[in-house]
């Protein structure tokens, strides 16, 4: 008895990011000439033709109340989310075929849908860096993973943004077929069959509100005009006069860290400018205040899982450097 392809659903509205959809199909698409058997089809909550988030028209398949329950339901994001709400007959779009499929995935902020259709309550999730913490306001009871390329909890998968969706469909591919039919599709699209390091090395440099306590904003100012000079908690404190637990309090209640932490983190985006730049990993480590190399060397492998002569690697240039 022949075994019926494998549907693979995506969700497209208007505004829908069109490379949440393009990427992870093309996975699938790629998977089939290895042996696989998905059927790829795009649908819109009413059955009509949609305009993506380029200006460009979108045919679509059907409707989602008309076409056979998925396999895998994918439900791509949206320039639109986090800015606005969810309108309540998207977000139905997609609980409605999320019930009746094997597992239902979100790439990028379609997260956002997945949230406001229920599906993310009481489940561990992700998004794009910059939309985590509005993910989490706005769906409380969600474990919000925001350093993540993707998330699983349960048959419920969540992505960071937009090329994430391509990690999200090869560990899809994996987990129907196995490692080496996944290893094919890899090589074949030119992309890393799992990606190292989490989606914060791809996050722009610590960005904020200024502190509202002036003697706050006066230590934050001090350190980042002078990141090389020792700021320790003790002279952090004597320069303000203030005692070092009240400064730690201080810290921690509007900012929700440490004095060493911050201090830290400010040197460590210096680090990371300046290996944008074209310095040396040593040189970086100096002028951003690292007692040395291996104290920044350290800090990079915890925030990002790779040293700072692979993140020097990945995202100096885009060039690509041929030697005669």
């Amino acid at each position: 008895m022949a075994v019926p392809p494998l549907r693979v659903a995506f969700l497209a509205y208007d505004g829908v990011t069109l490379l949440d959809i393009a990427g992870p199909a093309e996975v699938f698409k790629e998977a089939n000439r290895f042996g696989a058997d998905y059927r790829i089809v795009l649908l819109s909550p009413t059955g009509q033709d949609v305009t993506s988030n380029l200006g460009f028209s979108v045919s679509v398949d059907g409707a989602v109340s008309a076409e056979p329950a998925p396999d895998t339901y994918l439900v791509p994001g949206s320039d639109l989310f986090p800015r606005t709400p969810v309108p309540p007959d998207l977000a139905e779009a997609a609980r409605v075929p999320a019930a009746e499929a094997r597992r239902v995935a979100s790439i990028c902020t379609g997260a956002f849908i997945l949230a406001a259709a229920g599906l993310l309550a009481g489940k561990r999730a992700t998004t794009h860096w910059k939309a985590t913490r509005e993910l989490a306001s706005r769906c409380p009871t969600c474990r919000v993973e925001p350093d993540a390329i993707y998330v699983r909890d349960g048959d419920t998968y969540t992505s960071a943004g937009i090329t994430a969706g391509i990690d999200l469909a090869l560990a899809l591919v994996e987990e129907d077929h196995g490692p080496d039919l996944t290893r094919d599709v890899a090589r074949a699209l030119v992309v890393y069959m799992q990606r190292s390091g989490g989606q914060s090395q791809f996050s722009a440099p610590l960005q904020g509100p200024p502190p509202r306590s002036p003697a706050l904003r006066t230590v934050t100012d001090l350190v980042t005009a002078n990141p090389q000079a020792s700021h320790s908690l003790g002279e952090l404190a004597k320069h303000l006069n203030l005692s070092t637990r009240h400064l730690t309090r201080l810290f921690h209640e509007e900012l929700s860290t440490t004095p060493a932490r911050y201090v830290e983190n400010i040197r460590f985006d210096m680090a990371r400018a300046l290996l944008d730049q074209g310095h040396t990993a040593t040189q970086a480590a100096a002028r951003a205040g690292f007692p040395s190399y291996e104290s920044m060397r350290r800090v990079f492998a915890r925030k990002l899982s790779i040293s700072p002569a692979a993140y020097q690697r990945r995202f100096s240039t885009a060039r690509r450097v041929n030697s005669e």
